[in-house]
């Protein structure tokens, strides 16, 4: 049965390829972007070109932090379920522009909570990161594992906003799922990402900066299985944990209908190996530029995917040097390159 759902950050990358999906399969999609200028501006567009194109996708521009047209867009829309993924993104960024991330990941979040709560909308699945694991060296990261100590203000944003959407979820009954995302690339990508810098970079055959001296491990997710990922969530909304208790409290789940789950490969890649699949898929090698390691970045990410993998019976299968190879066909064609 088609659904209509609000996309936040439609024209962001993870935003306007779940608004692509959510069409293919019929669904109805308004989405809303502020469109701000962290990024080219012109590739937000061009994304929102292409779903404007599109039946069933309709577009608003509108800042999520804005208490009152946020209001407004539930009250005229009522939506079936919420796939919120407007924030504000980089960690690296929020250390010179705090305030950006208040406003845009907590108020904005506050302000999705309260259009869900007053609209009764089945289902909000948002996005948290990775970095929530912050400090936290036991890997594979698992949901299970607690995660107090975050090392930038963008991994405790979105550690409040899980903690924001448990209240929510107590307090009024909502289905809440958030999604701890593990570096994510892909074709239509962010330009501020590292696969977009290195293949500008050995494209145009300028230095490219490796942190850490390159001694970095990511679990690097291409942009399909997130998005698989996040459907398959957004059609299982959580019910609560009959077995969760306050003596051991798992924070996973909980008794009230709240959920978190990551997606990533599964598969951590080295910083190394992922420039050597870059230059194999470009045909040049890169002028590499080592760097120390930057404040807030960790050294190394793996996710555990089980609790995924159970819940909607998908784990994300895309290897780095096919995801690199799509991504690297798309730069060219997009670029002329």
């Amino acid at each position: 049965m088609s659904r209509k759902v609000l996309v936040t950050g439609a024209a962001g990358f993870i935003g306007s390829h779940v608004s692509h999906y959510l069409l293919d399969r019929g669904d109805t999609v308004v989405g809303i972007d502020n469109l701000n200028d962290y990024y080219d501006v012109n590739l937000k567009l061009a994304r929102l070109d292409r779903l404007k194109a599109r039946e069933g996708f309709s577009f608003q521009k509108m800042d999520v932090s804005h208490k009152e047209p946020m209001a407004e867009l539930f009250a005229a829309e009522k939506f079936d379920d919420v796939v919120h993924l407007a924030a504000q993104a980089g960690v690296r960024y929020s250390i010179e522009n705090p305030h950006v991330y208040m406003e845009a990941n907590i108020v904005g979040h506050l302000n999705i909570l309260e259009g869900c709560r007053h609209n009764n909308v089945n289902h909000l699945v948002y996005a948290s990161s990775s970095s929530v694991y912050g400090a936290n060296t036991l890997q594979p990261f698992s949901e299970h594992h607690n995660v107090d100590h975050p090392v930038s203000l963008y991994a405790a944003s979105k550690k409040a906003n899980e903690l924001m959407s448990h209240t929510y979820s107590n307090l009024y009954g909502m289905k809440t799922t958030g999604l701890r995302f593990f570096t994510v690339y892909g074709p239509w990508g962010r330009p501020d990402m590292a696969l977009f810098l290195f293949t500008k970079g050995i494209l145009e055959g300028t230095s490219i900066d490796i942190y850490n001296n390159g001694d970095m491990i990511r679990d690097f997710t291409y942009i399909d299985d997130i998005v698989e990922g996040i459907v398959r969530v957004l059609d299982h909304p959580p019910e609560g944990n009959p077995e969760w208790t306050g003596d051991d409290p798992d924070p996973a789940t909980s008794f009230c209908k709240y959920r978190v789950f990551n997606i990533g490969n599964n598969n951590p890649v080295k910083l190394m190996d992922f420039v050597n699949a870059i230059e194999k898929a470009v045909g040049k090698p890169a002028v590499k530029n080592l760097m120390p390691i930057q404040p807030g970045d960790v050294p190394s990410t793996c996710a555990d995917v089980s609790e995924l993998e159970k819940a909607v019976g998908f784990k994300p299968n895309t290897s780095v040097e096919q995801g690199i190879e799509n991504f690297v066909a798309w730069y060219r064609e997009y670029f002329n390159a």
